[in-house]
């Protein structure tokens, strides 16, 4: 058994009113991949700020190598070797790969910076990453975000770390890039370096986790669980204090929809470079999946249908009517509303209050010779978010201070609140926790049943089973087979998606 390299015992970190953290312990050893498991809100980010010397702890005591130690700042930990890479990484768009590399710790002589010597460097990490194609002197804020991801995992790497933190890193990446993050992992572990993984996905828990502790209200509720055959019950257990069975809501019986009229209507759609001939339909009260890799232009179809790209061909017919390709306003105006992938930077205004995020689509309403009805606009906010069950209720507070699964309600909210005939989800559980995911899949159900049609795009092939009543299952921007959800399965999905894809 490797020897033990962290243990945090007893911290606890307290804020204005708030106890975030209340005597949590963690233990890992060398080379190991230890998981780190809790709902949004269970003191997981703060808890790796404590070990990152980001934040000070108020009680507790943190052991490295067995010995006692202090970290007051974030240097002071990188030079322990303690590297975290954070789910919002903190690059500097401006600067070129290899200085974001080695930034804070650059390979310099009397004041200059040997160039020479830090690109060779940075190469080397990239490539050890399975990533060489990645340019060295390129600028961070060009790349995509998975490219940003491989360049923060380099960074971490230039430290010499002997613990690696990694908060939600298979959040931007596909399928390919996630196995190759794993690969690293292994390697990693392989050399005694110990990496604490955290993640909401459980099925990636069991394949790159050895050990699995569970936080709870900021209380460890598990310690030391194995990750590969403890029960997908007890860990949902251990993170909610309750058992879900079965995430899933009920749907209606195949055909259900059949003799609904059609809200939205797409023939022969085709974006340049992103996907072609596309052609489906969505009834009333239906959800409608879309399946695929990444790359396969689910996003940019949701996207193009709300008009926020312009398509080359083809025509979009929601409500009977054709819409102007590149017209949002127009969509939002008829009854169309789109939550996307990225919620905080593209939905969310994150310091205003929730009332104002779920009325942003309705403002019109409030508005009365140049001032807002703010009484009437919270009533109104506070109806919708009572019926979605967002927590807390107190519609006045800071949508950014909320967890995922809540601010996912708020943008639902939005639509609804809007009167929305049609509504895109775009990954509509990234980053959300199993708890709150069974809490979403509830709301989205109800939507739909509530008369609205859903189209709804996910990575993750059980979810779109699991919500949609049909599927249509994209190749390289192409419909390759359109199929009642209950008569295709996971397996069959992915050899759908894969074929003519090797080599």
């Amino acid at each position: 058994m490797s020897p033990v390299l962290l243990r945090m015992s007893g911290i606890v970190k307290e804020f204005p009113g708030v106890r975030a953290l209340d005597g949590v312990d963690l233990e890992v050893r060398a080379g190991e991949v230890h998981c780190l498991l809790g709902q949004n809100g269970a003191g997981k980010s703060t808890l790796i700020k404590v070990l990152a010397g980001a934040h000070q702890p108020d009680a507790g005591e943190i052991a490295w190598a067995g010995e006692p130690v202090s970290l007051p700042t974030p240097t002071s930990a990188m030079r322990r070797g303690i590297a975290t890479i954070y789910q919002e990484l903190d690059l500097v768009d401006g600067l070129s790969v290899a200085e974001n590399i080695f930034l804070g710790h650059e390979r310099a002589t009397a004041g200059w910076v040997r160039r020479g010597e830090t690109a060779a460097a940075a190469r080397d990490l990239l490539a050890r990453l399975g990533h060489p194609e990645i340019l060295v002197g390129r600028e961070v804020g060009r790349l995509s975000a998975a490219g940003k991801q491989i360049v923060s995992m380099a960074r971490a790497l230039s430290h010499d770390a002997r613990l690696i933190v990694m908060d939600e890193p298979s959040a931007v990446l596909a399928a390919d890039e996630v196995e190759n993050l794993f690969r690293v992992i292994r390697e990693l572990a392989a050399d005694g370096v110990a990496v604490v993984y955290i993640s909401h996905r459980l099925d990636e828990i069991r394949e790159i986790g050895d050990r699995v502790t569970v936080l709870k209200d900021g209380r460890t509720v598990a310690v030391g669980l194995p990750a590969r055959t403890t029960p997908t019950t007890q860990l949902v257990a251990s993170m909610t204090g309750r058992t879900v069975e079965f995430v899933f809501p009920e749907r209606p019986a195949s055909g259900h929809h059949a003799e609904h009229p059609e809200v939205l209507a797409v023939e022969g759609l085709t974006l340049d470079r992103a996907f072609a001939d596309v052609t489906f339909s969505v009834r009333r009260g239906e959800i409608v999946g879309l399946a695929g890799l990444v790359g396969s232009g689910r996003s940019e179809i949701l996207e193009t249908i709300y008009g926020a790209r312009r398509a080359t061909s083809g025509r979009v017919v929601f409500d009977g009517r054709a819409l102007t390709p590149g017209r949002v306003t127009r969509a939002v105006r008829d009854g169309m509303g789109l939550a996307p992938e990225e919620r905080k930077s593209q939905a969310l205004l994150l310091l205003d209050s929730v009332a104002r995020n779920v009325s942003l689509a309705s403002l019109r309403r409030y508005a009365r010779l140049g001032w807002m009805r703010q009484g009437r606009e919270v009533a109104d906010a506070r109806e919708q978010t009572e019926a979605l069950d967002l927590r807390p209720a107190d519609v006045r507070r800071a949508v950014g201070t909320l967890s995922g699964g809540n601010q996912q309600k708020a943008v639902v909210a939005r639509w609804l609140l809007k009167g929305c005939k049609l509504l895109l989800l775009d990954e509509p559980t990234r980053g959300v926790d199993v708890g709150a995911r069974a809490e979403l899949y509830a709301v989205i159900r109800a939507v739909a049943d509530s008369g609205v049609a859903v189209l709804l795009v996910s990575s993750e092939v059980p979810e779109v089973l699991g919500l949609a009543d049909r599927v249509l299952v994209l190749r390289e921007g192409r419909v390759v087979t359109e199929v009642d959800a209950r008569e295709i399965d996971e397996h069959r999905v992915l050899d759908l998606v894969m074929e003519g894809t090797a080599g």
